[in-house]
């Protein structure tokens, strides 16, 4: 009998222990969380990714072993089973259920909880969309446009900011009291309201065909700096740069094993901080060589041929739009959301301006189109290193975004879809879904090779769908939605902002490819 008590109590002590590890380990993840740690796995990705599904799912998967150890009391959880795995927001149907339908159903109290973030915290997000690694070819693109670039670089900033505050403007309406609610909660629902009555899907595919190519050529990005950075590095090796990008690729082929994206999210904090380790180590050796800039070397002329493809690099540096009514959505005051664009943009155009021109300043005419190839070997092959792992490591999320803009587009649409699903009954990924996956990486690999220019990449990304999804959309749908409602000087700025984002758009486009078309030949020759 006594040792059977003693089985009892040495049992529920147990499970009382294992409970408060799990709990304390969740609010951990809780707390990384809500500071949006999450977001900075790629800061360029997220901000074209379709973000309203991929933050939720990924913020709820992050917060449910809270929520639920708190309703059981810490019984039954003594396996540790809710922190174990992915359970909770696979495909494999064991997840929470989603809220109360527009139907009036009750909704399941675990859907309602659902985590707010402060200003600062939606500031930090936005910081790290558009001041991700690809501020790396910012001094390129001073060298082509000397005074104009960095002139553009602050009218990008502003005019950035003032289109992500319209874009969150279209999302409300006036109800019969005369205040505003939140009718819409997407990129993709604002592109199909302009769309209604006649085409009310025609926006949302507009929109998602964007997304999916800028996300795509992000990734293509991240394989040719990665090859590129190592070839750089390593000069003495006889392997090639094609080499360097099908080792690369050759590490990055298990992210199409990739269900959900908190395995990703590890590495969140670690990319930031490297990137941010990088730009210090960059700025301080440029400004140990201040006594020899070259501020002669500056122009107030532009090169015609090659400043279009410098518009397009400034123009993809800035861009978040795609995740802005997600992000808005969840803060806890979106009174505040005006002012953190404000010093948000602000810092960013700084920050990028001071890059660029101290950068430019030390290599002058030798600045190459990504920076830390005109660093002295020693250290350059520390600071690439660095950049590669934050690249390879970055590389998961735009991935994934277009991995899930394929599917829930193509293979998840219920009676629409175009093709069957990629998954089974039981969540699992069909064999011809992976194998689908792989092509995509492939692809990615391909391009880079064919291609491996990151300026000619970053500038036609930039003049193709930064400059559509940033400048051109935001400004329409403001007009189309809203017209009723703007003064006079709003309606001036937004169709200035029209025929500037598409004048730039379409110079970088035909310059982009132009030169595209050129490497492609030269290497199919080559």
């Amino acid at each position: 009998m006594a040792t059977l008590i003693r089985n009892k109590l040495s049992n529920k002590l147990s499970n009382a222990a294992t409970a408060v590890s799990n709990k304390s380990q969740a609010k951990v993840s809780g707390m990384f969380a809500r500071m949006g740690f999450q977001a900075a796995t790629d800061e360029e990705a997220l901000g074209f990714a379709a973000c309203d599904d991929l933050d939720y799912d990924h913020r709820q998967g992050m917060q449910m072993d809270i929520l639920t150890t708190d309703e059981m009391g810490g019984e039954g959880s003594g396996d540790g089973g809710g922190l174990e795995g992915d359970s909770h927001y696979q495909r494999d149907g064991t997840g929470p259920p989603h809220s109360a339908s527009k139907d009036g159903e009750p909704a399941n109290e675990l859907s309602e909880v659902r985590p707010k973030i402060t200003a600062w915290e939606a500031g930090w997000n936005v910081t790290n969309a558009i001041q991700g690694m690809f501020v790396l070819g910012l001094p390129y693109a001073i060298l082509h446009g000397g005074y104009l670039g960095l002139f553009l670089i602050i009218f990008a900033a502003v005019v950035c900011c003032y289109t992500g505050k319209i874009l969150i403007a279209c999302l409300y309406e006036e109800d019969e009291d005369g205040q505003l609610v939140r009718v819409r909660d997407s990129y993709v629902d604002i592109a199909n309201a302009c769309c209604a009555p006649r085409f009310p899907s025609l926006g949302g595919h507009v929109v998602n065909v964007a997304q999916i190519i800028e996300l795509v050529m992000t990734c293509i990005l991240y394989v040719v700096v990665s090859g590129n950075l190592m070839y750089n590095s390593f000069p003495n090796m006889p392997i090639s740069q094609k080499s360097w990008a099908i080792i690369a690729t050759a590490a990055l082929l298990p992210c199409a094993f990739l269900k959900n994206l908190k395995a990703v999210s590890k590495f969140s904090l670690l990319c930031t901080l490297a990137h941010f380790v990088i730009n210090v180590l960059v700025i301080a050796y440029c400004l140990s060589r201040a006594r020899d800039w070259a501020w002669d070397k500056v122009k107030f002329y532009i090169d015609v041929k090659k400043f279009p493809i410098s518009i397009g690099i400034i123009v993809f540096s800035y861009t978040s739009q795609i995740f802005l009514p997600s992000l808005e959505g969840n803060m806890q005051k979106p009174s505040e959301f005006h002012c953190m664009m404000n010093w948000t943009h602000i810092a960013a155009c700084i920050l990028k301006g001071l890059f660029a021109l101290v950068a430019y300043l030390t290599w002058a005419d030798a600045t190459k189109e990504v920076i830390t190839d005109n660093l002295p070997p020693t250290i350059r092959a520390v600071v690439n290193l660095f950049l590669v792992a934050k690249a390879l490591l970055s590389y998961p999320l735009p991935f994934f975004a277009a991995v899930e803009v394929l599917e829930k587009s193509f293979f998840q649409d219920g009676g629409r879809a175009f093709f069957p699903d990629c998954y089974g009954g039981d969540g699992r990924l069909k064999s011809w879904g992976l194998t689908l996956r792989c092509i995509l990486v492939v692809f990615t690999l391909l391009m880079a090779i064919y291609v491996p220019h990151f300026a000619l990449l970053m500038g036609l990304t930039g003049s193709l769908t930064g400059a559509g999804l940033c400048f051109l959309l935001p400004s329409l749908f403001h007009l189309r939605l809203l017209w009723r409602k703007l003064l006079w000087h709003q309606v001036f700025f937004d169709v200035a902002i029209f025929v500037i984002g598409g004048i730039c758009s379409i110079s970088g486009f035909i310059h982009s490819m132009e030169g595209l078309i050129e490497a492609f030949k030269y290497n199919i020759e080559d």
